[in-house]
């Protein structure tokens, strides 16, 4: 589902990710995350590194950023997507922050990012689509367990380091047959960083010094690629031209998403930021006209589609969100985000004839991401009221033991061990979570402290 929205949906939705204020936090989108893997990997894989090592994270920030903490992690922020000219300069950032993973330019210990390491919910935005469900205690954990990073101070490199990163990323963009132009270009277009103060500039200039000797070594490498002058093919800047269209009209008031892509731009990009802006200003059947236009044009388009069922959903309409949601999981059968919006729908009607279909969404989902702690939750809903009580609390477990809840984990996969048959792999999966995520002595006191609480 396109997650990049988050609304107070209900009182225990806390956050929002509107125009100036955006939160920062994480988000998912199936299709924007198919882009920057596809930006990634092949630098990643030029590295010497494993594509499936490196976690690659979005950011909810209007500001120019990115940076790479916690061991191979990288964060970009939305605000660097919708700035850039072309898509060889988000691969030339990319290119830099993997020299600074392979150059192990990490100094912290990475504590903070662990947190935001530790296995999400899908989204903030599906946060929104529990409590339209009915699941406002769901919608509440969810927003509580979505990582901010707005007091995260960000590693800032020194200008060898950042050196080092330049000259690796050079490498690996020429390894990866890119042309290295993109990450000097977009140096050069925030040259005038260099004079401001530090207090004044982006996050990414503050935390990458900028010089003008920087910039001429780096001219020097690209002159010496046999890359350099390849420009971008038609499709790749179509495709960077979607992707930004749609950050802004999930991320912007509608207003000025009107104002950046009004109605006498036709274009493709322009028909999808207004068709998430006027769906935002509750004027659903505007939103649904541009989206049909959107899949006359491409009817085998995944990501229309995925839209299209995001609007009927979130309008009280589940019923009719699972058709176009079955035609996005059909169209990309590989993509967990797509496969969850099938499931939640089904599960919103209450029909217990999805019940069986939803679970095997929810299961091919978890068996590409395990840690996807929505999907549990959503997986212990089915069990729950397939009478499977036991099978409920383990999905509970795994739920509570992906967002780092080691005690609630170990409450939960205690109590459904008990009622699993022994030997079975639901049992030993108990088992399992039981052992790794044993309390602490102070924990179990708390424990217990709560159980005498509740028992008075």
């Amino acid at each position: 589902m396109s997650v990049l929205r988050t609304i107070a949906a209900a009182a225990s939705l806390v956050l929002t990710v509107q125009s100036a204020g955006w939160a920062q936090s994480l988000i998912r989108d199936t299709e924007i995350e198919h882009v920057m893997r596809g930006y990634a990997d092949p630098i990643i894989e030029a590295a010497g590194l494993e594509p499936n090592d490196v976690d690659f994270y979005l950011v909810a920030d209007p500001e120019i950023n990115a940076f790479v903490t916690g061991g191979q992690n990288i964060f970009m922020h939305t605000g660097m997507i919708v700035e850039a000219d072309t898509p060889n300069q988000l691969k030339g950032v990319i290119a830099h922050e993997t020299g600074h993973i392979t150059g192990a330019h990490l100094a912290r210990s990475g504590d903070a990012m662990s947190a935001a390491r530790a296995p999400m919910f899908v989204s903030l935005g599906l946060g929104v689509l529990a409590a339209l469900a009915g699941e406002g205690g769901a919608a509440g954990a969810l927003m509580a367990s979505s990582q901010q990073f707005g007091a995260l101070s960000y590693l800032t490199y020194s200008r060898s380091q950042e050196a080092s990163a330049d000259q690796a990323a050079l490498q690996f963009l020429e390894e990866a047959g890119e042309n290295p132009e993109g990450l000097v270009g977009f140096f050069e277009r925030f040259r005038y960083q260099e004079v401001m103060s530090q207090a004044r500039r982006f996050p990414y200039f503050r935390s990458h010094p900028l010089s003008s000797d920087r910039i001429a070594s780096l001219r020097r490498g690209v002159s010496a690629s046999p890359y350099a002058g390849q420009e971008d093919s038609a499709e790749d800047m179509a495709e960077l031209r979607r992707i930004q269209a749609k950050i802004y009209g999930f991320l912007v008031d509608p207003e000025y998403v009107f104002y950046r892509y009004p109605e006498s731009d036709t274009s493709l990009p322009a028909r999808y930021a207004r068709a998430v802006a006027y769906y935002h200003d509750a004027r659903l059947d505007r939103a649904l006209e541009e989206i049909e236009s959107l899949l006359a044009e491409e009817p085998d388009n995944p990501y229309f589609h995925e839209l299209h069922g995001q609007m009927l959903f979130e309008s009280g309409h589940p019923d009719e969100a699972i058709a176009p949601h079955r035609t996005s999981v059909e169209l990309e059968p590989t993509a967990p985000l797509l496969r969850i919006n099938l499931a939640i729908a089904m599960i919103a009607t209450e029909n217990p004839e999805y019940r069986e279909e939803a679970a095997q969404n929810l299961r091919v989902a978890l068996d590409i991401e395990p840690d996807n702690a929505f999907a549990w939750y959503q997986l212990s809903i089915l069990h729950d009221r397939n009478g499977d009580t036991s099978l409920a609390q383990l999905a509970v477990a795994e739920q509570a033991f992906a967002t780092g809840d080691t005690v609630r984990a170990y409450q939960f996969a205690m109590r459904a061990r008990e009622g699993l048959e022994q030997g079975t792999p639901a049992w030993f999966r108990a088992s399992e979570i039981q052992a790794v995520a044993q309390p602490s002595e102070e924990d179990l006191r708390e424990m217990r402290r709560r159980q005498r609480q509740r028992m008075n």
